[in-house]
């Protein structure tokens, strides 16, 4: 029968044939051990050289690292395996050969790993980390669709920034400048007019020029949207959906996340309510932590880490000063000195992994606040139009997949929470 290694658990005492790769190998007398992956999990195939005979037993000694090969065996139970079978074997082919393939078992660099990125995706912990992201990508479409969103995705290139003009790609679009978009946020609420609840889901791009362990150049972001939806209820529904991803990647990703020997017993303590401070209590939190900060800045990395150290599951820093957030955040109506926005923190020190705020529905107060920002205002008069013509209170919020990757399987930089990443001092493979 031919099948593939995440079936081989209903298929007992049955003979199966498999193709794939092997990932490690092993002879011992006239015993072989091959560690073989087929794309859809792993399991070792144990080859005696009295029951396949000299020839296929010669194979089995010849394999090498990532050979492509076809085995065939009987599948039998197997309780230390984490998949708790292993395949007796019978036969072995060689497919395609893999001469002194580059990444071996020894330890590398990471300079050097990320040079051969498109080979050390086949690695078991960046397969595993891969098929985390995968969940939380599905779980996060199947939430906002039953949710009522509608999926409305945003153009990449755009004629101005979102949040500032320091951190933009420009490119040339016949003749006139364009940008790479920061966020698909403003062109979100474009289609709540005509939807009500909106999100899209794509690549974005910050010419940032940071090292940090959480920063990207290019990342994924998802930005939702909803009309008739105030401060509040949008925390709620960043809460449940939050929750809800983390509840999908514990069904589906246990033997991933134990391959990447993450703590799960910190994901099971992920439940709602999470806890709310205000940024003004949140500084004051800091200061008794050792911080500097001041009252009207943003937290810095640290900060964030320090702040979350303190708790078992997300936290919600809210009402952050209007001078360090962007135009379109609404006022307080308590304090116009502060915005109606929150950042949403992850537990073990991984920081923000949501920001979102109440948008501005008043258009005068909104083309003051883009003059105040220093941004060109005939380049926003189709967002204006979006005041004049039925404004409604509106509240949306975005994340970045791979924050959530990172904090989701407890890896310590973002890198390796993306296929191929792009950061300052890294533009292949």
């Amino acid at each position: 029968m031919i099948s593939t290694i995440n079936r081989l658990p209903s298929l007992l005492d049955q003979r199966v044939e498999l193709t794939g790769w092997v990932d490690n190998v092993r002879t011992s007398g006239k015993i072989g051990f091959v560690q073989f992956r087929d794309g859809t999990g792993y399991v070792q195939c144990v080859f005696s050289k009295g029951d396949v005979g000299d020839a296929t037993f010669e194979t089995v000694k010849g394999l090498t690292l990532e050979m492509a090969v076809r085995v065939a065996g009987k599948v039998v139970k197997d309780e230390r395996s984490p998949s708790g079978v292993e395949v007796q074997g019978t036969a072995c082919e060689v497919l395609a050969p893999s001469k002194e393939y580059p990444i071996s078992n020894k330890e590398h660099g990471v300079d050097f790993l990320m040079d051969h990125r498109h080979l050390w995706l086949r690695s078991k912990r960046q397969w595993a980390v891969m098929r985390v992201r995968d969940t939380i990508e599905r779980a996060t479409v199947d939430f906002l669709y039953e949710n009522g969103f509608l999926r409305l995705d945003s153009p990449i290139l755009t004629p101005n920034a979102c949040e500032g003009t320091t951190e933009l790609y420009e490119v040339d679009h016949f003749g006139r400048p364009a940008y790479l978009s920061q966020s698909g946020q403003l062109y979100s609420e474009a289609g709540i007019f005509a939807h009500r609840r909106v999100y899209d889901f794509g690549p974005v791009f910050r010419a940032e020029k940071s090292k940090t362990r959480r920063h990207l150049n290019e990342f994924w972001m998802m930005d939702a949207e909803m009309a008739f939806c105030d401060f509040e209820e949008s925390m709620q529904i960043q809460e449940d959906l939050v929750v809800f991803i983390v509840e999908r990647v514990l069904l589906e990703r246990r033997a991933e996340l134990a391959m990447l020997d993450r703590d799960i017993s910190a994901l099971e303590k992920v439940k709602g309510p999470f806890p709310r401070l205000t940024h003004k209590e949140a500084v004051e939190k800091l200061h008794t932590l050792g911080s500097d900060i001041h009252e009207d800045e943003d937290l810095g990395g640290d900060d964030e880490t320090l702040l979350t150290q303190e708790y078992e599951t997300p936290i919600f820093v809210t009402k952050y000063p209007a001078i360090v957030k962007a135009f379109y955040m609404k006022r307080d109506p308590q304090d116009d000195t502060r915005v109606l926005c929150a950042d949403l923190l992850a537990p073990e020190g991984y920081g923000e992994v949501i920001g979102g705020s109440q948008r501005e529905d008043d258009i005068e107060i909104l083309m003051n606040k883009i003059r105040v920002h220093d941004l060109p205002l005939e380049q926003f008069q189709w967002y204006l139009d979006l005041r004049r013509y039925g404004s409604v209170p509106h509240s949306g919020f975005g994340y970045g997949l791979e924050r959530l990757v990172t904090w989701m399987c407890g890896t310590k930089h973002v890198r390796e929470a993306i296929p191929f990443p792009r950061t300052l001092t890294r533009l292949e493979p």
